[in-house]
């Protein structure tokens, strides 16, 4: 009789933990979407193709190009920070393109980009006889830093906004030249951890620039993003300062 009894409880109890998940599933994806940035109005407008850039959804993201086809080396790859919408970061991807750049987004699962390190690979498998540069956004620089550091062979260089290699990701000994972009009024970026990172990268290839009154957010087009500081410039000059670093960057670079 025990042992039936035993026998009818199981489906019971196999079912409500079944349900727990689900609801615990649902609860996550739920905070997950409240707590996720959504691009402004100027990103959602840079995000549209027109006649000097023509914007395309990709397998893995979204990738912006100068409409006259002519592009210029090195291709781009950029990892969103930690639950921004791809798209905050059209600004950015659309000011490169105007320059010529092809510009690769990547789209992650659940807009973070510790489920998406390698997503990097199907753009570089796109034009497999190009130059690639990666980097990322807080969050997304980081597990670009991953990528760069598995596939060091495949990549011209890394850039960092508003981020940092850790141990996981350590670049001291690719050989790649590095572009670490801060800004001065950051109130996300963690100082002490980002200094501390700086033995991951490479001591001569390593090239640092600081933004005036630049903050964590205004790498993006998102608006204001909890625990930051309020810069002290606008974000299209922000913009315009990272913009001109990567110029600067690239323009040392040999392909």
């Amino acid at each position: 009789m025990t042992e039936t009894v035993k026998k009818r409880k199981w489906p019971k109890i196999v079912a409500w933990v079944g349900i727990i998940l689900v609801i615990i599933v649902v609860a996550v994806l739920v905070y997950l979407n409240s707590a996720t940035y959504a691009p402004s109005a100027a990103a959602e407008a840079a995000f549209q193709s027109d006649n000097k850039v023509t914007v395309t959804e990709v397998k893995d993201g979204f990738k912006f190009e100068p409409e006259d086809g002519n592009v210029v080396q090195p291709n781009i790859i950029f990892y969103p920070g930690g639950l921004v919408e791809p798209e905050s970061y059209s600004t950015f991807a659309r000011a490169l393109a105007e320059l010529g750049h092809r510009v690769y987004i990547a789209e992650m699962p659940f807009n973070l980009a510790i489920f998406g390190q390698n997503k990097a690979q199907s753009f570089i498998n796109e034009y497999p006889d190009e130059a690639f540069v990666i980097g990322g956004h807080s969050l997304g620089g980081a597990f670009a830093a991953r990528f760069a550091s598995e596939n060091a062979d495949a990549l011209k260089g890394v850039y960092f906004m508003a981020s940092y290699a850790d141990e996981g990701g350590s670049l001291k000994d690719s050989g790649l030249p590095i572009l670490q972009i801060t800004g001065t009024d950051d109130g996300v970026l963690n100082q002490e951890v980002w200094e501390e990172s700086k033995t991951n990268l490479p001591t001569t290839e390593t090239v640092f620039v600081s933004i005036d009154g630049g903050n964590h957010g205004q790498f993006g087009s998102y608006g204001m993003q909890k625990g930051d500081k309020e810069a002290g410039i606008e974000e299209q000059e922000q913009l315009e300062s990272v913009i001109a670093a990567m110029q600067n960057w690239i323009s040392d670079m040999v392909f």
